[in-house]
């Protein structure tokens, strides 16, 4: 054998490794999580832990319900894409085709450094921003859904507006080239020919900004109240999944670490619906 075709068998191998590695990794997750969370669920069981409104682990006898955590979740996540998506996209649809370079040199840029900015860096910024002028403007306490909603929103925006970008880049010039060649103008062309081409990209950079969202645990911490309670509207604090894992994982015990374990296997299934419709919803569009 020639030392190439080693060099060739060899990188394969090491190809096909590194490919093999994010499935185990997956693997060993899924056989934890629901390993240490399934038993808890059971003793628990499915309808007091999925549906009951109360979450009370010091009571006697404890409460594990943690439907108003999923409902605090879906909705400061349902607010986030609702501020975030809109300003995403249109954002992308600008650097794309109308930003001037001199401008798409200072905008980019700054769009990209959103993404490095640590979470906790956004949710200081949270505590001294949204929630103050919230307070300010409703005369409430300030943290809330809004609040988290805001964040969320902004945090999500690097990376609808990336993804989407390329997308966007990426469709053939001749879809805007046969637009202008029919008589439509630059901004029909771009968004009656380009961007429904680039549909596909820009769903994805939808789907990976609701992931981000829905798995933010520390900037969420900081300005959503953090209150075991059911949603009384968006100017009430709430808890979701992640921060109610990250708030009571230091002391929790027995069934209480079990029940909190088991939160983060709905998160999980949560994450694993979104990602298998949009993987399906994707199929169906290239079909």
């Amino acid at each position: 054998m020639k030392p190439n075709d080693v060099k060739e068998v060899m990188m394969h191998g090491v190809f096909m490794i590194t490919a093999f590695a994010s499935i185990i990794a997956v693997l060993l997750i899924c056989v934890f999580l629901f390993a240490s969370g399934i038993p808890a669920i059971k003793e628990i069981g499915l309808g007091s832990f999925l549906l009951g409104k109360e979450w009370s682990p010091a009571d006697s006898p404890p409460s594990f319900g943690i439907f108003p955590m999923i409902l605090g979740s879906l909705y400061i996540t349902a607010g986030a894409l609702l501020l975030g998506v809109p300003i995403g996209i249109f954002t992308a649809v600008f650097l794309a085709k109308f930003c001037p370079k001199q401008v798409y040199k200072i905008v980019k840029p700054c769009v990209d450094l959103l993404a490095g900015i640590p979470s906790i860096v956004y949710g200081f910024f949270g505590m001294l921003m949204i929630v103050p002028l919230i307070r300010t403007v409703f005369k409430v306490n300030g943290s809330s859904i809004l609040a988290a909603s805001i964040l969320l929103g902004i945090m999500i925006l690097p990376t609808i507006v990336s993804i989407s970008e390329s997308s966007i880049r990426a469709v053939p010039e001749s879809y805007y080239e046969g637009a202008l060649a029919l008589g439509a103008s630059h901004e029909h062309s771009v968004f009656f020919a380009v961007f429904p081409a680039a549909r596909s990209g820009i769903l994805a950079a939808v789907i990976l900004g609701l992931g981000r969202a829905i798995g933010e645990t520390m900037a969420v911490i900081m300005v959503a109240g953090n209150q075991a309670r059911m949603p009384a509207g968006v100017l009430k604090g709430v808890r979701t999944l992640t921060a109610n894992i990250v708030l009571e994982m230091g002391y929790a015990q027995d069934l209480h670490r079990g029940a909190l374990i088991a939160t983060g296997v709905v998160l999980f299934v949560f994450v694993l619906i979104i990602n298998l419709s949009f993987s399906a919803l994707k199929r169906r569009n290239i079909s």
